[in-house]
């Protein structure tokens, strides 16, 4: 049995996710989100992209972008990716409705420059255009240039002293 025959069996077995719609209770930051689903409560992470952490610059911007699009109590078609991450956030995709056609928040955020390209343990980030278009027209997070804004996953590594260094002289 090829590679091929075993990936059409798996899908057989087990089939992808289906959006469901959730409805907004609270936004966490730019990519996390406390959703009401039919099971209950749960909290909710965009996959294909990594904004600004709690207490890292451009958070609040970035937060504020995404909070006009997505007002709490809006319902939101969510396509869960059927994992978890380490927090136990369900990962998945939220799709918004433009006039007649659906985007991905993770590709407005990456193109709005309000988060890095980001897929974990993966060689092809998706959102990657995105990301290079925001910075070659110095949107959102870039606005300074591409050497201010430090990724969130280098940004939890840091302590306070090399996170006041990073702070920036980017202002708003």
């Amino acid at each position: 049995m090829n590679a091929r025959t075993i990936l059409l069996l798996a899908a057989l077995h087990f089939p992808a996710p289906t959006a469901e719609t959730v409805r907004l209770v609270r936004m966490i930051d730019a990519d996390t989100f406390l959703v009401r689903a039919t099971s209950g409560e749960c909290r909710i992470r965009l996959t294909g992209v990594d904004a600004p952490e709690h207490d890292q610059p451009f958070r609040l911007q970035a937060t504020d972008s995404v909070r006009r699009l997505l007002p709490v109590g809006s319902l939101l078609e969510f396509k869960p990716s059927g994992q978890k991450d380490l927090y136990g956030r369900r990962l998945g995709e939220i799709r918004l409705q433009i006039g007649r056609r659906s985007a991905g928040l993770d590709s407005l955020l990456a193109v709005r420059g309000w988060a890095w390209a980001y897929a974990p343990a993966r060689e092809r980030v998706k959102r990657e255009p995105e990301q290079l278009r925001a910075q070659a027209y110095r949107r959102g997070l870039w606005k300074c240039g591409t050497a201010e804004p430090v990724p969130p996953h280098v940004w939890r590594d840091f302590n306070k002293k090399i996170r006041r260094l990073y702070w920036g002289g980017c202002t708003w």
